[in-house]
């Protein structure tokens, strides 16, 4: 005679999936029946005049009114004559021309500056007093537009 093919384990198994279908059916009508007592609608959050979620519709007295053509998009032009001086002062502390890079010492807070032979005006050495201006690469602040002084 053969040997039956269902399993404890696969009767278990079927038990399990039935009881949770079961729970699921109760769970959803006794949404239903809830809903049909207390029909409330559909719950709004209303947001202030700070961008905090609140129950309460906001005040209209509290509305700014705002201009369109005062809105900035984008980043401003820097201008000349904002607060700091566009040319910077310095001393090349190393410059390797056969590879074409270097540092640039300020003169000002002691910081070093990458340069790099594209941001050359004039050929420059170690030890070199020059007038520079800094643009932001990849790594940090970059000097540009190199020239002794």
């Amino acid at each position: 005679m053969a040997k039956s093919q269902v399993t404890f384990n696969k009767i278990e198994k079927e038990k399990k999936r039935l009881k949770k279908r079961e729970d699921k059916q109760k769970k959803k009508d006794a949404r239903k029946a809830e809903s049909k007592e207390n029909p409330q609608g559909i719950q709004f959050a209303y947001v202030d005049y700070n961008g905090n979620l609140t129950d309460t519709p906001p005040d209209p007295s509290m509305k700014i009114k705002v201009e369109a053509e005062s809105i900035e998009i984008g980043i401003p032009k820097k201008e000349i004559g904002d607060d700091e001086p566009t040319a910077k002062e310095g001393k090349v502390s190393f410059f390797d021309t056969s590879k074409g890079f270097g540092f640039i010492l300020d003169s000002i807070n002691q910081e070093k500056y990458f340069v790099h032979v594209s941001g050359l005006l004039q050929p420059i050495a170690e030890n070199d007093r020059v007038t520079y201006e800094l643009e932001r690469g990849q790594k940090g602040m970059n000097a540009v537009r190199v020239k002794k002084i």
